[in-house]
């Protein structure tokens, strides 16, 4: 009887599949959302096949489930641009300030500390034609490769 129950329905394949992905809503990691949609491919099967046997149920879901979370780790997240580090425009961090921790020397550039990225990272080397100490806030004027062009903010 209990096995009849759990081989025939589609349904309760579907509503186990809408369970798990509300879930992920709440946990938001990425794990719980690939058993759900196992879960979901198993059920819309067992519309085609609806005497399919429990454990050929079992084993797709299994088999669905890695699959889905692989090929999420193995394509698609590696393939994401991290938002803060790419799409910015140059010309968007036009006067942002920071502040000096290293000032330049003669033949050293000046390393200048932002309190949120810029550009993907919080410490950039800089050049800055006005005299600049320890403390100091500068602000961009232009960004040049890997360096700051700044001016000092009174």
């Amino acid at each position: 009887m209990m096995d009849a129950v759990l081989s025939g329905p589609y349904w309760l394949w579907i509503v186990l599949g809408v369970a798990l992905v509300g879930l992920e809503m709440f946990i938001a990691s990425f794990t719980v959302l690939w058993f759900g949609l196992g879960a979901l491919v198993v059920g819309l099967i067992l519309l085609a096949a609806p005497t399919l046997g429990l454990p050929w149920q079992l084993l797709l879901w299994l088999v669905f489930s890695i699959g889905f979370a692989v090929f999420w780790f193995r394509y698609f997240k590696p393939r994401m641009v991290d938002k803060t580090k790419a799409g910015i425009p140059r010309e968007a961090v036009i006067g942002i300030t920071g502040q000096v921790i290293r000032p330049p020397r003669e033949h050293r550039r000046g390393l200048v500390r932002f309190t949120t990225p810029v550009l993907g990272d919080d410490e950039w080397e800089f050049i800055c034609e006005d005299v600049v100490a320890p403390g100091d806030r500068v602000a961009i004027r232009e960004v040049s490769g890997n360096t700051l062009i700044v001016h000092r903010r009174g």
